[in-house]
């Protein structure tokens, strides 16, 4: 659907019955320099606006989508984000109200290039002024004026709906309360605008494309077929084409196309670019793909960091394994710059083998979605409940926090009444929200399992997914208070590195590890030969142990004094008796929680 500014409507793909329109005639400066004399933007709402207005939620599109992000009722079509937007789902419309619109640009009922010029005469086609992530915010944020929402609880988006989510967070700060961005980069790599180069000249060189202005005769549907291919590409990963195309590579599907189909990944790429053009405009094609490509927040940290600096709010970030177009590498800088200078910055790395489409697909979403609905619930208070679950969650844990942790009174005990706090290894948060409740803040947790994540943020507790061998280098020195490491020091492979970094990012490290030179282990040893094993954090087969090191007090204690960190203040517990060990405690003592702190202060 696309209207002019005669309302004149020209339908491209389904319609939309609950979308509606607003317009506006208050000029619009691009942010090029060109000026939209009028507006309008075509978007669509869910549930119920609170009397505050506090339950706000934008939802920012993909480069191919439009405002209908999901169902409106039993009888309508399912939306794009089906999967993520409804009654009970992790934005769950019966508490929040959420508001998608058709971006600047689009072809589905907002402003864009097969509007009529303000003269009426014609459309303008690719004509229409080149448009950025910005120019994209600044006309949502006349939207939710026009609606009367004066701050979002939060904005959501992935791909170029990512994109606008960081652009919310840095041009409106004021209001937006989170951010959660999705399959998105601070700018796409020069392979991902090379892709995106060819399509539009793919565009440019139909036949039909009549220098944009086709509108009113044979369309390039030739040269926007082949730039949806191409992209189409770039949104799978090598692992999911191989496992769809590979078992039937000479077996295309049977559909009628113009284009090559002797591989079933060229009927399957056809199918895809012939759909696309029954529902997308190619001037539309051109103006967006040309917006992703000129975001861009920086290169390295400290310009990311600089573009991010006006930013107040929460932030989730969630990236693909798979993903090559906006990778997990590119989506860690965004939260490495966020971490550094201290934002409230959570994060996972989510197993999907389906690459940059993953944000859209059920079965990569499973621990997506949760992670989602847990991070807007702790956004208006609601977090999950407290527990330590008796099992593990996990087949591959990685540090040893399922089992009984008699160390949280004791880490309490070496603890300072407030402060801030950095755990590493937090697990599911369970320590962490323990010392919140206690009045510690601010605090940030350090997870490598995204299960573990994912229990941490349902509590309302910052977490960076990133393993502590390597993922510390954006906290600066002295950060925190104290930095924790609670039973994972034995799990680590970087023992020297990690304990260099908790001096370095706090004035006081807790280390809490089982002593290996206990006694009832030293007996088991001699007596059988073999690996010692008992309940507790010794209870794994040798080949099946998530302990690669094997500490004692003595081991710990020497090798702190080989680095020049200073044992401040320890305690010794022997735990079948629960009871405090002074006398022979790397005989006596099964664990050790030590307070350690560089030498020289």
């Amino acid at each position: 659907m696309s209207a002019d500014g005669s309302g004149h409507v020209r339908l491209i793909g389904a319609p939309l019955p609950h979308a509606r329109a607003w317009r506006s005639d208050d000029p619009l400066r691009l942010e090029g320099g060109d000026v939209l004399p009028r507006l309008q933007v075509t978007y669509e709402t869910w549930g119920a606006l609170d009397e505050d207005g506090g339950n706000a939620i934008l939802v920012c599109h993909a480069l191919s989508g439009d405002s209908h992000a999901a169902s409106h009722d039993a009888d309508d079509d399912p939306g794009w984000w089906e999967l993520l937007i409804g009654p009970g789902k992790a934005i769950d419309t019966d508490r929040f109200f959420v508001i998608c619109s058709n971006v600047l640009g689009g072809c589905r009922g907002t402003t864009g290039p097969d509007f009529l010029r303000p003269d009426g005469e014609r459309r303008y086609g690719a004509e229409f002024p080149t448009v950025t992530v910005r120019d994209m915010v600044e006309v949502q944020r006349r939207l939710l004026d026009h609606l009367g929402i004066d701050r979002l609880a939060a904005v959501v988006g992935g791909s170029l709906g990512g994109l606008q989510a960081l652009q919310w967070s840095i041009d409106q700060p004021d209001r937006v309360g989170a951010a959660v961005v999705i399959a998105a980069a601070p700018r796409l790599s020069s392979q991902g605008i090379a892709f995106d180069v060819v399509g539009r000249n793919a565009i440019r060189h139909d036949a039909h494309f009549a220098e944009g202005q086709y509108y009113d005769g044979p369309s390039p549907e030739a040269g926007l077929a082949l730039a949806r291919m191409l992209a189409h590409i770039t949104y799978l990963s090598d692992e999911s084409m191989r496992a769809k195309f590979d078992p039937t590579r000479l077996q295309p599907r049977a559909i009628e196309t113009g284009f090559e189909s002797v591989f079933s990944v060229g009927s399957y790429l056809a199918y895809q670019g012939e759909r696309f053009v029954e529902r997308f405009d190619a001037n539309s094609y051109v103006t967006l793909t040309t917006a992703m490509d000129l975001f861009d927040l920086g290169e390295g940290p400290e310009a990311i960091r600089e573009s991010l600096a006006k930013s107040r709010c929460a932030f989730l970030f969630l990236s693909f394994t798979t993903d090559w177009l906006y990778p997990v590498e590119a989506s860690q800088e965004l939260v490495d710059a966020l971490v550094a200078e201290g934002r409230p910055v959570s994060s996972c790395i989510v197993e999907s083998p389906a690459g940059h489409d993953s944000f859209l697909l059920e079965e990569s979403m499973v621990l997506g979605k949760q992670i989602v609905a847990a991070f807007l619930s702790s956004q208006i208070g609601e977090t999950g409940p407290i527990r330590v679950p008796e099992e593990p969650e996990t087949d591959e844990p990685t540090s040893i926090f399922y089992t009984n942790r008699l160390d949280y009174g004791l880490i309490l005990r070496l603890m300072p009444e407030t402060g801030s706090v950095v755990d590493l290894g937090c697990g599911n948060g369970e320590l962490l929200s323990i010392l919140r409740d206690r009045g510690h803040a601010p605090l940030l947790g350090i997870e490598r399992d995204a299960s573990a994540v994912a229990e941490s943020i349902s509590r309302g507790i910052v977490t960076v997914h990133a393993d502590v061998d390597s993922g510390l280098a954006a906290i600066p020195d002295d950060a925190y208070d104290v930095a924790l490491l609670s039973q994972t020091l034995q799990s680590i492979l970087d023992v020297v590195g990690v304990l260099r970094e908790i001096v370095r990012i706090a004035k006081r490290g807790i280390v809490s590890f089982p002593n290996f030179a206990h006694r009832p282990l030293r007996e088991m040893l001699q007596r059988e030969g073999r690996l010692p094993k008992e309940e507790g954090l010794y209870a794994y087969e040798w080949y099946d142990t998530p302990n690669r090191r094997f500490p004692s007090i003595l081991d710990f204690q020497e090798l702190c004094t080989t680095l020049g960190i200073e044992i401040e203040d320890a305690i010794y517990i022997d735990s079948a008796r629960e009871a405090e060990v002074t006398d022979d405690p790397n005989y006596h003592a099964d664990l050790a929680v030590v307070a350690i702190r560089r030498a020289e202060r």
